[in-house]
């Protein structure tokens, strides 16, 4: 079984548009979902890209298991931690430690998970691009839906979270 989501209703030009469907994740061409979001062009606002580092960036979770679900990665495709240079290694970790700042500050949660599925046996969804998973969670967030109806309900749009997350990174982010 796999779980749904329950977009509200004002959610219907989003999923309509699809970002204009840079973020089909079963293109190929081009490279990973995430290096094409990178390489669009588009308005960091409109992507959802949160920071930009000079080796990694953090970016809001399309399809998020929670409001404020964020995904770490290097700008280089990589499929396993052992694949990362020193540097990308070190700026990863750096900006997985800013993004639960910033979710810290803009949320309040109770906790945060942080974690990597490496290799699609362990769930990774683009097994290509290692990302970490970086999203609060409080003592009270699994409810009835997600219980009975495999469903989650989100309560806050994207956008709305961008503005959130990207105010309460600890380090200016760099806009194209």
């Amino acid at each position: 079984m796999s779980l749904d989501r329950l977009w509200a209703g004002w959610r219907a030009a989003y999923v309509a548009d699809h970002s204009a469907g840079i973020a089909d994740a079963t293109v190929t061409d081009g490279g990973s979902v995430f290096s094409r979001i990178v390489a669009s062009g588009a308005p960091d606002r409109d992507t959802g890209i949160v920071h930009r580092g000079e080796r990694c960036f953090a970016i809001l979770n399309r399809f998020p298991y929670g409001t404020g679900h964020l995904l770490v990665m290097p700008y280089r495709e990589v499929a396993d931690l052992a694949e990362l240079d020193d540097d990308e290694h070190t700026e990863l970790w750096l900006t997985v430690r800013d993004a639960v700042a910033a979710l810290r500050s803009a949320y309040e949660p109770d906790g945060v998970n942080v974690g990597a599925n490496l290799g699609e046996a362990a769930g990774a969804g683009v097994p290509g691009h290692i990302h970490v998973h970086v999203l609060p969670r409080w003592s009270a967030d699994s409810n009835f839906m997600t219980s009975v109806a495999e469903t989650r309900v989100l309560p806050e749009a994207l956008p709305d979270t961008w503005d959130k997350v990207t105010a309460a990174w600890p380090t200016p982010p760099a806009t194209p």
